[in-house]
């Protein structure tokens, strides 16, 4: 599982020209499932997603999670974060779960952020998407499931 983890000051997903989620200050999640992902991997993202000290405490210093601060989370599915660039000019997208298994391990990682008590919004699986930021930084990070796993085992 990999994502692409942004701290905003507001962000927003449109489809079809309405507003389907919204937040305030906080993080927006894009999310991708890949082949092989599972709930393990899904159990073991969010956990770190809410643990992540990237919000600034008194001093300035990233110290503090969006558990701590309060913040909001927003996350949209992309599966083109398994587009692999590599050869020729058209990606190729083998390495991204097929949409039916994508859609359980999605739902899953929404589930175990909402239990953090968090307000947290999403797009819609599948749809075609606009979203909407103000990066807050910017502060960008890139989590995948199985490299953080092995370098943290526990």
């Amino acid at each position: 599982m990999r994502l692409v983890l942004q701290r905003v000051r507001e962000a927003s997903v449109e489809i079809d020209g309405k507003t389907v989620g919204r937040i305030g200050p906080g993080l927006l999640i894009f999310l991708g499932v890949g082949k092989g992902d599972s709930e393990h991997d899904t159990i073991f993202l969010a956990d770190r997603v809410l643990g992540l000290r990237i919000f600034e405490d008194a001093a300035g210093k990233m110290n503090l999670s969006v558990k701590d601060v309060q913040g909001e989370i927003l996350v949209v599915s992309q599966f083109t974060l398994y587009g692999d660039t590599q050869k020729g000019r058209r990606p190729s997208f083998d390495a991204a779960a097929p949409p039916d298994q994508a859609r359980v391990l999605y739902e899953l990682f929404l589930q175990e952020l909402r239990r953090s008590g968090l307000k947290v919004e999403s797009g819609i699986f599948g749809a075609r998407m606009k979203v909407f930021l103000i990066n807050d930084g910017p502060v960008t990070f890139i989590l995948e499931s199985k490299a953080v796993a092995q370098a943290n085992p526990t």
